[in-house]
C-alpha cells in the first residue's frame, strides 16, 4: 500500500481534476509519510478528497504521475499485465502489428514509458523514475502477451538516452536488456523496406507516428517531382517513390540518415528515382529558390522546432519560414504536405502560422487532409500531451 500523502493547494489539481494524469510541484500543499521518490503514494485534494494513486518524484516538476484513480488499488504485477494487455489488444484492433508502438506512456496509462515494436525486437524508453521500477515488469508482460498471439521477440534494445531523464534526476541509459543481438532491424511499411538502426537511429531509430501520413501522400507523386525535406531515413521520400514519382529528392542534416536512406531506397529498387542529399534546409529553400527550382510536391516533416513554451516564439520563426520558402516552390496546382511535432506548437496556432506563410507569398491554400499520429499513439482526452503531432496536405494555388 501506498506509504505516502500528497495533499493539494486548494483550488489545484486542475489537470488531475480534468482527468490528466500529472500533479505539478507548485499545486502541492503538503507531503506527508515515510518512502523515497519513485514509490506509490496517494494524492488527496485539498480536503482529504481521495483522487488517484502514482509515483512520486520530488526533484520533477511534475511531481506525481497518476497509475490509477481507484481507491485500495495496488500497482503491482497483475496490474501492469492489465495495462499491458488493454495496451497491445487495443492495437491488434487498431493497426498493422508488425511495426507499431506498443506502449504509449500516459495514453496507455503507464505514465512515462514509451515501447516501440520493430519487427521482432522491442525498443524501450524510459522516462521517469517510478516507471523505471516496473520496466522489466512491462517489458516481461509484453513479451508474453505477444507470445499469446504467436509473435515472438528476439530482443530488447534501450534507448532511454534523452535530455529529460536528467530533469528526473536519472541517468541517461542506453543498452541491450538481455542477450545482444543485431541491432539494425528489416521493418515492412506500407509495402516499402526500411532498415531500422535502434542503437544509433534518432529517438527509437524510426517516427512510427507517421504511418499512415506517408500512405496518404502517394496519391499526389504520380508522375511529380518531389521534395522531401528533414527526410530522416527516406520514408516519406520512399513512398513517394513507390506512389510513382517521376523525381524525389530528400534533405537531411543527418550523414547517418541520409546513409541510412540511400540504404533503404536501394532495397527498395528505386535509388535511379529517389535520391538523397546532406543539407540544411534552411539554407537549402532559398538556394533552390534562386536556382529557379521547381516541385510538384514538398514535404515539410521537421523535428520539433520547440519543447518548452519558453521557446515557442522562435519556432513559430522557423515554421514560417520553412512552409513560406515551400510555397514560393511549388508550382501552380502543386501541393504541400506539412507538420509539426511539437506538442507546444498546438493545432490552432500551427494553422495560423502556416496560414500567415500562405498570405506573405500571395497563395491560396486548399486543404486536402488534416491529420494527427497514428492510431498506436492514440490521443487521450484531457492528457494534452498526448496530441503532439499536426500533419496537413494542402493544394497550393496562385492568386486569381
Amino acid at each position: 500500500m501506498p506509504d505516502g500523502i500528497v495533499k493539494l493547494k486548494k483550488g489545484e489539481g486542475r489537470v488531475l481534476k480534468s482527468g490528466g494524469m500529472w500533479v505539478f510541484d507548485n499545486e502541492i500543499d503538503a507531503i506527508t509519510g515515510d518512502f523515497e521518490d519513485g514509490d506509490i503514494v496517494e494524492v488527496h485534494d485539498f480536503d482529504g478528497y481521495y483522487m488517484g494513486v502514482g509515483f512520486i518524484n520530488r526533484k520533477s516538476k511534475i511531481t506525481v504521475r497518476i497509475m490509477s484513480r481507484k481507491k485500495g488499488q495496488e500497482i503491482d504485477e497483475q496490474f501492469i499485465e492489465k495495462r499491458v494487455r488493454n495496451a497491445i489488444e487495443y492495437r491488434e484492433k487498431t493497426v498493422d502489428m508488425s511495426s507499431c508502438r506498443i506502449i504509449f506512456g500516459e495514453a496507455d496509462f503507464l505514465p512515462g514509458i514509451v515501447v516501440d515494436k520493430f519487427s521482432d525486437v522491442l525498443v524501450v524508453e524510459s522516462l521517469a523514475l517510478g516507471i523505471d521500477r516496473f520496466k522489466l515488469i512491462i517489458i516481461d508482460k509484453i513479451k508474453m502477451v505477444l507470445k499469446e498471439m504467436n509473435i515472438n521477440i528476439r530482443g530488447v534494445y534501450e534507448r532511454s538516452d534523452a535530455k529529460v531523464r536528467t530533469l528526473e534526476g536519472m541517468e541517461r541509459m542506453k543498452g541491450f536488456i538481455g542477450e545482444e543481438f543485431d541491432t539494425k532491424v528489416e521493418i515492412i511499411e506500407n509495402g516499402i523496406k526500411y532498415f531500422v538502426d535502434v542503437q544509433d537511429g534518432q529517438k527509437t531509430g524510426f517516427f512510427l507516428d507517421q504511418k499512415y501520413n506517408r500512405a496518404a501522400i502517394k496519391p499526389m507523386c504520380k508522375g511529380a517531382k518531389v521534395l522531401d525535406c528533414f527526410t530522416h531515413t527516406g520514408s516519406f521520400a520512399l513512398n513517394a517513390g513507390m506512389g510513382g514519382a517521376k523525381s524525389v529528392l530528400g534533405v537531411d542534416a543527418s550523414e547517418l540518415g541520409i546513409a541510412q536512406a540511400r540504404e533503404n531506397a536501394e532495397v527498395n529498387g528505386l535509388s535511379d528515382v529517389v535520391k538523397f542529399e546532406c543539407a540544411d534546409v534552411f539554407e537549402l529553400l532559398p538556394q533552390l529558390e534562386n536556382d529557379g527550382e521547381k516541385f510538384d510536391l514538398i514535404i515539410l516533416d521537421p523535428p520539433a522546432f520547440t519543447k518548452s513554451r519558453n521557446s515557442i516564439k522562435n519556432a513559430v520563426k522557423g515554421y514560417k519560414e520553412i512552409n513560406l520558402r515551400a510555397m514560393k516552390l511549388i508550382n501552380d496546382g502543386g501541393f504541400l504536405a506539412t507538420c509539426s511535432c511539437s506538442h507546444f506548437m498546438d493545432t490552432e496556432l500551427f494553422t495560423k502560422t502556416i496560414a500567415e506563410a500562405a498570405r506573405n507569398v500571395h497563395k491560396r491554400l486548399r486543404q486536402i487532409e488534416f491529420r494527427t499520429q497514428a492510431p498506436d499513439h492514440p490521443i487521450l482526452w484531457s492528457a494534452d500531451e498526448s496530441l503532439y503531432l499536426k500533419f496537413y496536405i494542402f493544394q497550393v494555388c496562385d492568386e486569381m
